[in-house]
């Protein structure tokens, strides 16, 4: 069973906790999934989603869909 880490959350959890001026809702300009947290979100978000030393680049696989008229 998991559990929550020691210590304050990485990122902020409602819109009151954001800074001046940042989005609550926004998207990964690198895979297009939405983000909650504004700018903090999305570190954590690349943080997790996108680790350079975990991926080894961009491990999606491109679709060639071809149809004939």
């Amino acid at each position: 069973m998991s559990r929550a880490a020691d210590g304050p959350h990485p990122h902020p959890l409602t819109p009151a906790d954001l800074p001046h001026g940042d989005d609550w809702f926004s998207g990964c300009p690198d895979c297009h999934l939405p983000i909650q947290g504004g700018g903090a979100g999305l570190a954590a978000h690349r943080r997790t989603v996108h680790d350079p030393h975990r991926d080894y680049g961009d491990r999606r696989t491109p679709i060639t869909i071809r149809i004939d008229f």
